[in-house]
């Protein structure tokens, strides 16, 4: 694709080669030739086998786990590109990992997700591309562009067509900080809204307290931005049933972190399907019959042609 001049160029680093490849693939592009390996000492070597000079450059790679591993791979490949003279660089970054250490929470904490944004610009990225942000205020982070892209219109089409009868359902928030994720939900579905008001004692260990609104007899769908250890998940869905009288529930996430014992939890819980995207790649091991993935590529591939016509990304945003 040329155009102004200017060509674009996709690259893959190692967390999501899937993803990249299918956004290559709806542009009608290859997925550019590069090489991400690991010397024996556990230094990261990256090699780019073709010219960018002038070019678009979009590097994909989800800071996900092996978080700090992925963080160096996207940030040396970003410095090669900036050194290769690439004409602008785009760190398209489906999920941003350390985007949960955004305040200081206590006394003398770090604000990781501040550092990180900061690493990205420093090593060579014009701008940012990526899907919801665990705190949206993170945009303010960068000194460079950030264009935030949400999961919702993606996740809402699966509901659509599962529940036809939209008199049925119950959209739900499993904490206040996911209100406004849910109510865009309710919204587009002239739902209802529940919101879970939960204490947590520790981390990664929440006590379910209240349910507003009313779940009485109907379809909860659980909608978040994340799944890490589903503790919370659980707790909220259990609680939906056995307290709020809820007939069955559902549950979505953009990113399914899924990690230690995430998958048994969900497993033996009353959630009945739980749906997320692909902007965390899901092992085989962490595979289940209950679990939906739908991809991002579509998303981000209209983003990337956007960006690259020098077109507004905010129609994206509804």
């Amino acid at each position: 694709m040329n155009l102004h001049g200017k060509d674009i160029k996709i690259f893959a680093a190692n967390s999501c080669p899937h993803v990249a490849a299918q956004m290559a693939k709806i542009l009608g592009l290859p997925v550019g030739k590069s090489e991400v390996t690991t010397f024996s000492d556990g230094e990261i070597s990256v090699s780019i086998g073709e010219s960018v000079r002038g070019s678009d450059v979009f590097v994909v790679q989800s800071t996900c786990s092996p978080v700090n591993n992925n963080i160096m791979e996207l940030l040396i490949m970003l410095d090669a590109f900036k050194r290769a003279s690439a004409g602008r660089i785009t760190a398209v970054i489906p999920y941003f990992g350390y985007a949960r250490q955004d305040r200081k929470a206590k006394a003398r904490d770090p604000i990781s997700a501040k550092l990180c944004a900061d690493l990205i610009a420093a090593a060579g990225a014009d701008r940012v591309l990526t899907m919801d942000l665990h705190a949206p205020q993170i945009q303010g982070f960068f000194d460079i562009p950030v264009d935030h892209l949400l999961g919702v219109p993606i996740l809402i089409p699966h509901f659509d067509e599962r529940f036809p009868n939209k008199e049925d359902i119950v959209i739900v928030s499993p904490d206040l900080g996911s209100v406004g994720r849910a109510r865009k939900f309710a919204e587009r579905f002239d739902a209802p809204l529940a919101i879970i008001d939960k204490r947590r004692p520790k981390a990664n260990v929440s006590e379910v307290m209240n349910i507003i609104g009313d779940v009485r007899g109907k379809s909860a769908i659980i909608v978040d931005d994340l799944i890490d250890t589903a503790g919370t998940l659980c707790n909220a869905a259990g609680a939906l049933v056995e307290k709020g009288g809820a007939k069955e529930v559902f549950a979505c996430a953009t990113h399914g972190v899924l990690s230690g014992a995430a998958i048994s939890r969900l497993e033996q819980s009353v959630i009945k399907e739980l749906v997320i995207l692909d902007t965390i790649p899901l092992p085989e091991e962490k595979s289940s019959d209950m679990i939906t993935v739908l991809p991002v590529a579509p998303v981000f591939a209209e983003a990337i042609e956007r960006i690259y016509k020098d077109k507004p990304v905010s129609p994206l945003f509804v």
